[in-house]
């Protein structure tokens, strides 16, 4: 949702809901796009109910998921969801065309493209793993299954995001669309997720070795090419094509085929070291995870339109309201913004969740008191979000799909400067906006800060729940302000508003924490890889006796 458009609402989709656009006040393409929500969330319980494993066949049900994604592709974004149609065929033919006489052309379009996406596709790729294997020994063999894999993963990278910036470089400044418009770049970035997870998970299952992998890899590699349909289901379901999230292939074919709790339940119990049970138990229900998120999603509504709109962002760099007040003044209406801003995130994405919930997707496992837990594909925790500490545990409960994706096919992968690669691939990902650039560059010191600051001065706190008392209250208070400063532009999106705002803050973020970093970078020691790794086996475990679902981003644990 947005605020409501000052210039005639317009769409490439379709035009059946005008009267409601207009009776509302708000652009027909959100009416759209919350039109298809709330029918797949009705569509969604059908499909659990009337389409499952146990009265047709998985065929049917890839068949029926992928033909409604398409229909709201179609009607929100008319001739345009074209573009999303073209770039999930074309990385299907790069799986099965993929062959010896494309790995010169790999190696072309590495140096014909000076993009940072194809610069950093080879980064990525599991270290030097591609650059050695065109080293290959003069008479030494070539695995054609493996080969393809890697071409596979490399092209998938390049083209998938390269196809996304290219839309929207021309989205913004060539049409010209309109800024945070509901428009196809939407569902574009949420296939361009999945189309490159698929491609390193196949290259997971068909190209490394099973001592190679992590507990997390070794559960989601994928051993056989998918069929065109299961390929067309997973990145254009109904569930997700919209808004999200992005999920794993594999846990996806065990949804469609009817093994997506007992496999959960099966996990959680191996993990807890608990014997047999799993296979018994009945699949629970998810109404009541469904109905406490459309709870949820009426809360945020209200409070969007309530609240939000007497809290308008750009009134941040008003020329009167900068000139005039106060710096105290500015930076509490800038809080106060920013946090107004969310509940149109939280609506998006608890709805999202929703939906998938409704379908029988999204099962995580038994939490502690034996109470089925959903939230396996939640996009956020927002209490985690209201209530962080630290700039890493908003980070880890903020769009926490998005978060994986990045660690999964940039951060891990990245064999140095993991941190600015993975802070730079989002931006990208994200679009084109100046303001986009300027937020996650500027989270790259902060993150640094607040990492020394952390291992510096926390265990001085620790002595007494008075002092840990104080040192929360007083860290949330930072967490808070910094995230508030830090995504400003992202919001704003063009230079001169960023560089207004900066002016009005005195650039202090900026300046304390690149202070901070300088000052207590050479106090700490870099942590061992083996620290890393095995932070990151335990971070990817199945679910835990508490059944919390937790993932590692684009940080280390501190």
């Amino acid at each position: 949702m947005g605020e409501p458009a000052q210039t005639p609402f317009k769409t490439t989709g379709s035009q059946w809901l005008m009267p409601v656009s207009e009776y509302l006040g708000f652009p027909l393409d959100q009416v759209n796009f919350l039109a298809c929500q709330l029918f797949a969330l009705t569509a969604a319980f059908c499909f659990r109910l009337y389409l499952s494993p146990a009265h047709v066949s998985p065929l049917v049900r890839h068949f029926v998921a992928a033909l409604l994604g398409i229909s709201f592709l179609v009607f929100c974004f008319g001739w345009y969801s074209s573009h999303i149609l073209a770039v999930v065929v074309a990385n299907y033919l790069i799986i099965i065309k993929a062959d010896l006489n494309n790995v010169h052309r790999g190696k072309t379009l590495y140096k014909l493209n000076m993009g940072f996406w194809t610069h950093t596709s080879v980064s990525m790729i599991r270290g030097n793993e591609v650059i050695e294997h065109f080293r290959l020994k003069p008479g030494q063999s070539r695995k054609r299954p493996e080969q393809q894999v890697i071409i596979t993963l490399r092209y998938s990278m390049v083209i998938s995001m390269g196809y996304l910036t290219a839309c929207q470089v021309s989205r913004v400044f060539i049409f010209n669309y309109g800024i945070l418009s509901t428009d196809f770049s939407g569902p574009l970035m949420i296939v361009t997720q999945k189309l490159t997870t698929l491609a390193f998970q196949l290259h997971d299952g068909m190209c490394k070795k099973t001592e190679q992998l992590t507990q997390e890899q070794k559960l989601m590699a994928i051993n056989v090419r998918p069929s065109f349909i299961e390929y067309l289901s997973y990145n254009l379901n109904f569930l997700s094509v919209l808004v999200g999230p992005c999920s794993n292939y594999k846990e996806y074919i065990d949804f469609i085929e009817g093994r997506h709790i007992s496999t959960r339940l099966k996990q959680q119990h191996a993990s807890s070291n608990r014997q047999n049970g799993y296979n018994k138990t009945q699949d629970p229900s998810p109404l009541n995870a469904v109905c406490h998120k459309l709870v949820v999603c009426a809360g945020c509504m209200l409070f969007f339109l309530t609240i939000t709109r007497s809290l308008p962002i750009k009134y941040n760099v008003d020329p009167d309201f900068v000139s005039q007040a106060s710096f105290l003044t500015r930076l509490t209406y800038a809080f106060f913004s920013i946090q107004a801003a969310r509940p149109k995130f939280y609506f998006a994405w608890t709805l999202a969740d929703a939906v998938n919930n409704a379908a029988g997707y999204g099962f995580l496992g038994m939490d502690e008191h034996g109470k089925p837990s959903w939230d396996l594909i939640s996009n956020l925790n927002i209490i985690g979000i209201e209530t962080a500490t630290s700039f890493k545990t908003f980070i880890d409960n903020w769009n926490i799909q998005t978060g994986i994706w990045l660690k999964t096919v940039c951060y891990d992968q990245a064999p140095k400067h993991r941190l600015a690669l993975t802070f730079i691939l989002s931006a990208l990902w994200h679009g084109v906006y100046p303001g986009y650039y300027f937020t996650f560059l500027t989270a790259i010191p902060i993150t640094i800060a607040a990492r020394a600051i952390r291992r510096s001065i926390r265990h001085y706190f620790l002595g007494s729940r008075v002092m840990k008392l104080g040192y929360d209250i007083l860290t949330w208070a930072a967490t808070q302000l910094a995230i508030c400063y830090t995504v400003m532009p992202f919001l704003l999106l063009a230079v001169n508003y960023t560089i207004v705002y900066y002016r009005s803050m005195y650039f202090h973020v900026h300046i304390i924490s690149i202070l901070a970093a300088v000052a207590l970078h050479r106090k700490h020691k870099p942590r061992e890889p083996t620290t890393t790794k095995t932070s990151s086996v335990s971070s990817s475990a199945p679910c835990s006796a508490q059944c919390q679902h937790v993932h590692s981003n684009n940080n280390d644990k501190d």
